[in-house]
């Protein structure tokens, strides 16, 4: 899509009142098909509940998030629930970075480092809900240079979500009308994911609220960036051994604590040694054309999720860092669990290398800088079935 006709599409989208979709008295907005219904807010254009069938045709609600839709611009914490991050997602090395010799200063929120854009992302925007049919939903952003520091040129970019049958789909355009020789106006980085969080068994195993019980199978992903002890790459791409603690690639069965016994997952996040388990980049290599790229499953529920993308990889964070304080919303958990406690649940967010436009060495950097006039494009789906 060129620009002319991008921006075209956002005018039109916000004057089609008659396709604006209504909220819920819940203050959702809901789409469906015949085995999914996905409910979304405007902040952060963010996915709160995806209800799909378990192994014995009942609807749970896979994903994490608020009851309370008014505590998501609220939580401290700001996990960034199942919404859209940008304008450039994970992290920036050391809060800096170059384009056409000039050097940026980005806003440090994670350490060292610059998180998802800084403290203004597109996770704490309101959306505009623009337009909508049964089973899908448009939101879009204009997002001001400068509006994240660092952050030059205007972007305007919109997220589709769509259900059909066992499919969840979720389409995003950006683009930025900025002139990438002006360097008064350049145009700025862009890459974007879905930060989805995901349990599949909506905490109401008996035996265990944490996420080690599913398995994790990623056929195409035998390489990772090899990360420091803040989770910022460091330039290097390993390769992960069968049965060693990065390998999801040499089984389909493999549980997610399958090494939990070997010296180092306990510290394999960094975090000073704190972070167990995973947060990480993977790359996704030479699979075919609309290959499955992830399966998530769980035996329990016996539902399966797999992931097509067109992205070069994903990163999987195994919720180190959640401390037992958050309330699981009324469609999770049991009796007896009620909270969001370490290790209990997987974000699986298919993006970009990771801190590549500090990286030149990997050939990404072109692909994170959007030209004058183009449009940076972005797609996966999971599709639902039973094991």
């Amino acid at each position: 899509m060129q620009l002319s006709s991008f921006v075209t599409f956002l005018a039109a989208t916000s004057c089609v009142r008659a396709h604006v979709p209504k909220l819920g008295v819940d203050g959702k907005y809901t789409i469906s098909s015949s085995k999914i219904k996905a409910q979304f807010i405007p902040y952060g254009a963010t996915l709160t509940n995806l209800f799909v069938k378990d192994k014995n045709g009942k609807d749970v609600d896979v994903v994490l998030g608020y009851d309370d839709i008014a505590y998501y611009p609220k939580d401290p914490g700001h996990p960034v629930y199942n919404s859209v991050p940008g304008r450039y997602v994970n992290r920036i090395g050391h809060g800096t970075y170059s384009i056409d010799n000039k050097t940026y200063w980005t806003e440090l929120n994670d350490g060292t480092n610059t998180l998802h854009s800084g403290t203004n992302n597109w996770s704490y925007r309101t959306w505009n809900a623009t337009s909508a049919t049964n089973n899908s939903i448009t939101f879009t952003v204009r997002d001001e240079a400068n509006s994240e520091k660092g952050m030059p040129g205007l972007v305007l970019a919109n997220v589709t979500y769509s259900v059909d049958g066992d499919k969840w789909s979720v389409k995003m355009d950006a683009v930025s009308p900025s002139v990438k020789s002006r360097s008064s106006t350049p145009c700025p980085p862009l890459m974007l994911t879905h930060h989805t969080y995901f349990n599949l068994d909506a905490y109401r195993n008996p035996d265990t609220v944490k996420i080690w019980n599913h398995t994790l199978y990623m056929p195409y992903s035998k390489r990772y960036l090899v990360a420091d002890d803040g989770a910022l790459p460091t330039g290097i791409i390993a390769t992960a051994e069968p049965d060693s603690i990065n390998d999801f690639a040499s089984a389909p069965d493999l549980f997610l604590g399958h090494a939990q016994e070997l010296a180092g997952f306990s510290s394999n996040c960094g975090g000073g040694g704190a972070c167990e388990g995973y947060n990480g980049y993977f790359l996704i290599e030479d699979a075919p054309v609309d290959a499955v790229v992830v399966t998530l499953a769980s035996p329990f529920s016996g539902i399966k999720a797999e992931l097509r993308t067109d992205q070069p990889g994903v990163v999987i964070y195994s919720c180190n860092w959640f401390d037992g304080t958050a309330d699981l919303k009324s469609t999770q958990g049991t009796d007896k669990n009620k909270k969001v406690v370490r290790s209990s649940c997987v974000a699986i967010e298919a993006q970009d290398y990771v801190d590549g436009i500090n990286h030149p060495e990997w050939g990404r950097r072109n692909a994170q800088i959007t030209g004058p006039g183009q449009t940076y494009s972005w797609m996966s789906s999971w599709t639902f079935s039973t094991l």
